[in-house]
């Protein structure tokens, strides 16, 4: 059931990158109307001073401190925040507002035992965990209609989920010893400038990171079911996210490049910003756009399953794929406010 009018929305932590691209993409929503916005680095700032491309559809917006009495005037609160503040500021917004939506990992993982391990601190919202419905509508969607409180996922989590996760559910592939070899662009470590971001270092480099422990491994694991060995890079680009996942075929199991490929386009056909192509997806072809690009190899001489998948690391992973997920939630059509169509060249 759609809705008429407009809904009052708010998004906390907007002056970092997933908050100024809630903006932009939320400025083309006829539903979702921003009337808060909060940046407390940043508190007092116009907005079109840090983000100059915001001038003409926010000429007025200046970033405020966090108020709780603001945010539940509001109908809709898109959270852009550190983990640990999310975690807490949730509790006191769900019930209170018609939707929550968290873009951090604090109500991402199922089992609060992981967040010590992975994350560094100790899940003290149980029930609120519980409540949190995952925001990947491709694979979940169900389970988001109606939702309160929607856990986005991690941006690499999206690229390796919708790569794997129709292999996985049809049986195709092993569950375990499954490899991701996924490279991002430097906006996905935010906006704060730190040694290892900066121009000079990312500039002509590629590098791994997180080697055996980045924190995103247990969250693929989730979602897909199979055990994980995940590797990611950063690689000199501003956005964009290439994830090359490796598996065994499934005992029993004779695939071709083109039975994966129909698998691929069979669980994808009716969705409407995932493309199945022969074509090796590029990063540049979803620039900007909601829209996820996935291919399928069978190598018959090391008997290896492969499958790739890119995406706009800041739009469908993070903030595009956060307002499609509100979009189900609300009974709003889920196409609306966003584009399959990226930026080219």
């Amino acid at each position: 059931m759609g809705l008429s009018g407009t809904l009052r929305t708010a998004v906390i932590g907007a002056s970092g990158f997933t908050g100024a691209e809630l903006l932009r993409l939320l400025d083309a929503h006829p539903v979702l109307d921003v009337v808060y916005a909060t940046g407390d680095s940043q508190a007092g700032t116009l907005a079109s001073s840090l983000y100059p491309s915001l001038a003409k559809a926010y000429p007025s917006l200046v970033f405020a401190e966090y108020d709780l009495a603001e945010a539940l005037k509001c109908d809709v609160v898109f959270l852009g925040l550190p983990h640990e503040a999310s975690m807490a500021l949730v509790p006191e917004l769900v019930d209170k507002v018609r939707l929550v939506v968290d873009l951090s990992a604090a109500y991402r993982l199922k089992d609060a035992a992981q967040y010590p391990t992975w994350y560094g601190f100790a899940h003290d919202q149980p029930k609120m965990l519980a409540r949190a419905k995952y925001g990947l509508p491709e694979l979940f969607r169900n389970e988001l209609i109606n939702a309160q409180l929607i856990a986005t996922p991690g941006c690499y989590v999206t690229a390796a989920s919708l790569a794997l996760t129709p292999l996985v559910r049809g049986g195709l592939i092993e569950t375990s010893g499954v490899i991701v070899d996924a490279a991002s662009g430097v906006s996905g470590a935010g906006r704060t400038a730190k040694p290892n971001t900066h121009f000079n270092t990312v500039n002509e480099d590629f590098t791994a990171y997180g080697l055996l422990d980045h924190r995103h491994t247990p969250e693929i694991e989730q979602v897909t079911g199979a055990t994980v060995l995940f590797t990611p890079h950063l690689a000199p680009m501003n956005r964009g996210i290439l994830a090359t996942c490796y598996a065994k075929p499934a005992a029993g199991k004779a695939p071709t490049t083109q039975s994966l490929l129909a698998a691929l386009a069979k669980a994808y056909a009716k969705e409407p910003f995932v493309v199945v192509r022969p074509t090796s997806p590029s990063t540049k072809a979803t620039l900007g756009s909601n829209a996820a690009h996935i291919t399928a190899r069978f190598d018959e001489r090391t008997n290896t399953v492969m499958a790739i998948c890119a995406i706009d690391n800041l739009t469908k992973g993070a903030s595009g794929g956060a307002i499609q997920a509100a979009n189900v939630a609300l009974g709003i059509a889920e196409t609306t406010g966003l584009s399959a169509v990226g930026m080219y060249p």
